[in-house]
């Protein structure tokens, strides 16, 4: 529940962002100065890519969200307990020993959705986020084609 309400409140900080962005250009279109007419468009841009990217990651986090209850749901949720480091995060070394056996799993099953999301977690552990993101998205398609 902390998660989402933290979700909520930057989402929220970042709308009152872009409107007032927006608002902004639109005032500058407004006063019908070429050069401020210019430059109140490129401030309309920025509310619309805001709001794109903003939808995007939270369609992200929803469906990352649903396979992992499906995978706890079906009890195929990772349960290896990786110790922890001071900072709080696994362990680099132990991370990177369930690495390999979930890049592995994916190797024998690479149309299973479920090795993908694991290895997901896995490469989270061995803090490579942008592999992490790329293994999740490709769970999330496979799932998704699956379901039809």
């Amino acid at each position: 529940m902390r998660v989402r309400l933290t979700v909520a409140a930057l989402v929220a900080v970042t709308a009152f962002y872009l409107v007032t962005i927006g608002w902004r250009g639109v005032v500058a279109i407004g006063s019908g100065d070429p050069a401020a007419v210019a430059l109140g468009l490129a401030l309309l841009a920025v509310p619309a890519v805001g709001a794109w990217a903003v939808w995007r990651e939270l369609r992200f986090g929803a469906a990352t969200q649903r396979l992992a209850a499906e995978l706890g749901a079906t009890g195929r949720w990772p349960v290896e307990e990786l110790p922890a480091a001071t900072s709080g995060r696994p362990d680099r070394a132990a991370a990177d020993v369930v690495f390999q056996r979930r890049r592995e799993e994916v190797e024998a099953a690479p149309q299973d959705w479920t090795a993908w999301y694991r290895l997901g977690l896995a490469y989270d552990d061995s803090r490579d986020r942008r592999r992490a993101r790329e293994a999740m998205q490709r769970a999330i398609a496979l799932h998704d084609a699956a379901r039809g």
